[in-house]
Formats: C-alpha cells, structure tokens, sequence
C-alpha cells in the first residue's frame, strides 16, 4: 500500500499559513500502524495538480489524502482536475449535499453554490466535518479529497483511517549507532539484501544511525552488527 498525501495551498508556499495537515496525517497513519509513501505541498495550479494526480493514479496500490481546494472559488481546482484524472472528465452532483446546502440557507438561490456538490461521477461524501457539516468526498474508497481547514479535515481524516485502514501491528525498527563514517561501512551496506528497508543518518560528529525494518531485519540486523565487529567499528544500539 502506497499512501500519498497532497496538500494544496499557495498561501502555504508563500508563507501566508502554516501548514498543519503533514504531522497530522503522518502521526495518525504510524500509531494505526501505516506510514506515508509520499508528500506534496503544492500551489493551486492545475497543471502541477494534474501531473501528481496522475502519479499517484499509476501507483500500483496507491491511496490518496488531499487537502484543499474542493471549493467553488476560481483559484480551487481540486474537484474539476480529480474528475479529469480519476473519472475521465465526468461529473455529477451529490444530491444529499444539495439538499444540505437547500436546508441550511432556505428561500435562498443556491445555484451558485451547489458548486461545491459537484464532484467526480460516482463520488461519495465524507461526512465528520464539525464546524459547518460540509462533506469532502472519496472516489473508489481510495482517493479521499478534503477541506483544507484542518478544523474540518481532521476529524474527518480519522473517520477514513478507522473506516478504511484495518489496524496493523507497528513494524519493528532496529537501530544502532555506529561510531563510524558512512564510507567506512559501504562495503557492508551493499551487501544488505533489497527486500530489507534500511536508512543511514550521517551525523556531524563522524557517527552513522543505521536502521532496518521489516521483514528479516532482526536479523539483516544482527549480521550487519558483525561485520561491523568483523572491521572494528564499534557501536551501540538505540
């Protein structure tokens, strides 16, 4: 499972606003036992916002979190680039959103703003959203595009975690320190197997943090602990 999130807000770029969706979402995906593939932080250009969706719809076994521009304004293209990706340019209205838009703003004209329930063809609402009970929407139970006001977003980003993502036992991580230059232990590395996952942190001090994870790591682990006796480099575990 690749999960990608995107997150979508010039004003972000530019420093206007903070964002507060990439730890979120990272913190929620680790404790239900997943981990992001991948992160955007883009501006609202369609072009940009079509090249990444279309990323992320090539990705065998992708999922996607995205946050922002699902409004009505000009400068919001999520709705109309995720229907061109996703659903081949079609699109529909959400009826249920339509008539929650008619019963919140009664004798109103709402033409205008039935915009926002104009989704990709086969969409459904992610409901959960506390502050005005606007839904965002999900296309195929995979691709799931929201607010960008982490006020409403949030909420409805655990409703889709305990929903969709059955909760997984943690992958155990094995780390050590090595008291060592990276290009000291090249040679070992290389001999690391491929299906292992294994990352490196170079320190300023000259000392390395090696980690490995998932299947065999404890023991890809345990024999990278000897060859670094093997060379005399010494180390700690973490």
């Amino acid at each position: 499972m690749k999960i990608f999130q995107v997150i979508i807000g010039s004003e972000i770029l530019e420093g206007r606003r903070e964002d507060k969706h990439f730890e979120f979402l990272k913190d929620l995906l680790l404790k239900r036992g997943y981990e992001l593939f991948a992160s955007f932080i883009v501006k609202d250009n369609p072009e940009l916002l079509r090249d990444i969706f279309l990323l992320i719809k090539n990705s065998p076994d992708s999922y996607l979190f995205c946050y922002g521009g699902i409004g009505a304004t000009p400068d919001d293209f999520t709705r109309e680039i995720s229907a061109e990706v996703f659903t081949n340019s079609q699109m529909e209205y959400n009826y249920e959103f339509k008539k929650l838009i008619d019963n919140k703003f009664p004798n109103e004209d709402n033409t205008k703003k039935y915009l926002l329930a104009y989704w990709p063809k086969g969409s459904k609402p992610i409901w959960n959203n506390p502050i005005n009970g606007y839904p965002g929407f999900m296309i195929d139970n995979r691709y799931f595009f929201l607010p960008g006001f982490p006020q409403m977003a949030h909420p409805m980003s655990e409703w889709i975690i305990k929903k969709y993502f059955a909760k997984k036992t943690p992958k155990k991580r094995y780390t050590l320190l090595a008291y060592a230059k990276e290009s000291e232990m090249l040679d070992i590395m290389q001999k690391i197997p491929k299906d292992v996952e294994f990352s490196t942190l170079p320190k300023l001090d000259f000392t390395s943090e090696i980690s490995f994870s998932g299947k065999k790591a404890k023991e890809v682990f345990e024999w990278f602990k000897d060859e670094l006796t093997k060379i005399n480099i010494k180390y700690k575990e973490i």
